[in-house]
């Protein structure tokens, strides 16, 4: 990606060097949920076309797959993983590709404060603006200014932070794959309660003894 400031590895000078205009992400970020919502209806009609309509016409049977729509809570949940799990494999290759040349870090709390200062800056152009963690394995990342909700528009009666909330999976994605990739299994969480700003609460799981 291309910045106000070249960032390291990457070398102005070298003609070798590919860069990719950051609106790019942005773009993304603004499109990507409405493609997730599309994809896991034409998932569910092609399952129900093909599973439960073995005595219709392939019209009556595409037909009655249309007729039969998921119901809140499920399409929650399948959009939801779809989202999540696209950005748990981007986070992953960011930190593998940004961090090859960093000292592997040895403790939980650094590994946060690199996902706070470098890797937010890579991706949203921005520092998280406060870190809190309770010493045991939770921190809560608040960004008041949340790059994906600074173009949405505020609609009355608080529907908009409900239609923004899809917006954060594919970040807790992200953040939970560059988590894994620096050797912490931990869940993801985000909120907001008033646009665009957005707080992340991250959980570290403990390994398994063996």
């Amino acid at each position: 990606m291309s910045f106000e400031a070249v960032m390291p590895p990457y070398n102005a000078s070298d003609p070798h060097a590919r860069f990719l205009s950051s609106s790019t992400l942005d773009f993304l970020l603004i499109e990507i949920v409405p493609m997730a919502y599309r994809v896991t209806h034409e998932v569910e009609a092609l399952a129900l076309a093909e599973g439960g309509t073995s005595g219709l016409e392939s019209g009556e049977a595409t037909a009655a797959a249309a007729a039969r729509k998921m119901d809140e809570d499920e399409e929650r949940d399948a959009v939801f993983f779809r989202l999540e799990g696209l950005g748990y494999r981007v986070g992953q290759g960011l930190v593998e590709r940004f961090s090859r040349d960093r000292p592997r870090f040895t403790d939980t709390l650094d590994v946060i404060k690199f996902l706070c200062k470098d890797l937010w800056m890579l991706v949203f152009r921005k520092q998280v603006d406060n870190l809190k963690t309770n010493h045991r394995g939770v921190y809560v990342l608040t960004d008041n200014a949340f790059r994906p909700f600074s173009r949405m528009s505020t609609e009355t009666g608080g529907q908009a932070v409900v239609r923004a909330q899809p917006f954060l999976w594919f970040p807790c994605g992200i953040v939970r794959g560059a988590l894994a990739a620096m050797g912490i299994n931990a869940s993801v969480q985000a909120d907001s309660t008033e646009l665009p700003g957005a707080v992340f609460q991250i959980k570290t799981i403990p390994a398994k003894a063996a």
